[in-house]
């Protein structure tokens, strides 16, 4: 048994190895040059929101001053090392994510715990947005890792510092904001109060260090969603992003469907134990976020655990393989009923999953509850 289960992880590490080796889709690491080139250009007295690097780089930084704090040692770096710590990182966290996501639930099944975290590693290399994020050299693995480590936190002895990970992921980027939210509506009010004032603590020493590019984004910059991108355009898998390829144009449309993602989603989490609500406002925030790109998708990794965990093996398995896929690029025009259908596959699953993810009971879930399971 065994050495079957050696010979299948190593020939399917084999096999995506490859496949990520000859497929096409590498991004050259395309995001960590625009960190790397922001840092360089801001130390040499530039704006850090006007630097751009034509003809290879015509989009600009568009992350809150903190997080160019954060990124401040990529200055003592040269290029391919800065690429090295990238793939480094989103490896240590990747890891870290296998160990909370993957090991309880193979406490409770009963499951070799090594041949599931090998089968797991395999599986999340895989992954259509893991592969992007580290290929892109995001950070978006690192942010979750933050933001899980509060549902840790929560269910733990450590709890009065729960929010601290959420603060300072939403003071990296706005996205995972929506996580003081869920403290919110779910009445967790310490871990709120400690993750804003995290977060408002982070920004105003950024303020302090840098007045000028503070006063710019918070301003200027954060309001300019063209600084990414064209919203229509069929890498953002929000809602923002399907509406406009459906030709639904203007604040208003897209604002009652942000509502609308949020009523659902405030009603559900009410209902979910920890990891669950966590999953669910992970998708809520790839919703309702104005631009949200396939590689951004890593945040739906904790609606999949938890709905394989119900034991919906074939949906997680049919949906993992769609999220992995570049299929929303076979309808980039968008035209017709299968245009608007496929383009914006990634939303409909989002969406899907905010409705219709398994959720279990209070207190189900969680790492105490995962050892208790084992032990017993």
């Amino acid at each position: 048994m065994v050495t079957r289960r050696i010979a299948l992880v190593s020939g399917l590490a084999l096999a995506i190895a490859v496949f990520i080796a000859v497929a096409p889709g590498h991004r050259g690491w395309f995001d960590v040059g625009v960190y790397h080139g922001t840092v360089r250009h801001w130390l040499a007295g530039g704006d850090p929101y006007t630097y751009l690097r034509p003809p290879t780089n015509l989009y600009g930084f568009t992350y809150p001053p903190f997080a160019l704090l954060c990124m401040l040692p990529m200055a003592l770096l040269g290029w391919h090392p800065t690429v090295a710590v990238s793939v480094a990182l989103n490896v240590a966290a990747s890891a870290v994510l296998l160990c909370w996501l993957v090991d309880p639930v193979a406490r409770r099944r009963g499951w070799s715990r090594w041949y599931a975290f090998a089968l797991g590693g395999c599986l999340l290399a895989f992954y259509g947005p893991a592969r992007d994020t580290v290929s892109f050299g995001q950070v978006n693995l690192l942010l979750l890792v933050l933001v899980l480590a509060d549902w840790r936190l929560l269910s733990g002895r450590w709890a009065r510092y729960a929010g601290v990970g959420i603060g300072l992921a939403a003071a990296i980027k706005l996205t995972p904001a929506l996580f003081v939210g869920y403290l919110v509506v779910t009445g967790r009010w310490r871990a709120a109060a400690t993750a804003v004032a995290t977060a408002a603590g982070a920004t105003l020493a950024a303020w302090l260090l840098l007045p000028g590019p503070s006063r710019e984004f918070w301003t200027d910059t954060l309001w300019d969603t063209s600084r990414v991108g064209d919203l229509a355009y069929v890498s953002n898998q929000s809602v923002q992003g399907a509406l406009a390829r459906l030709g639904v144009t203007g604040k208003p449309p897209w604002a009652l469907a942000v509502l609308l993602v949020l009523a659902i989603w405030a009603w559900r989490v009410r209902r979910a134990d920890v990891l669950s609500g966590f999953a669910l406002t992970g998708l809520a925030a790839c919703l309702v976020s104005p631009v949200t790109w396939v590689h951004h998708l890593v945040w739906v990794l904790p609606a999949l655990v938890v709905l394989a965990d119900s034991g919906r093996w074939r949906l997680t398995g049919l949906l993992y393989l769609m999220l992995s896929s570049s299929m929303v690029w076979l309808w980039w025009d968008g035209r017709g009923v299968a245009g608007a259908l496929g383009s914006n596959a990634f939303v409909w699953i989002a969406l899907g999953l905010l409705v219709g993810l398994p959720l279990a009971g209070a207190g189900d879930r969680t790492p105490e509850k995962a050892l208790m399971s084992s032990v017993a």
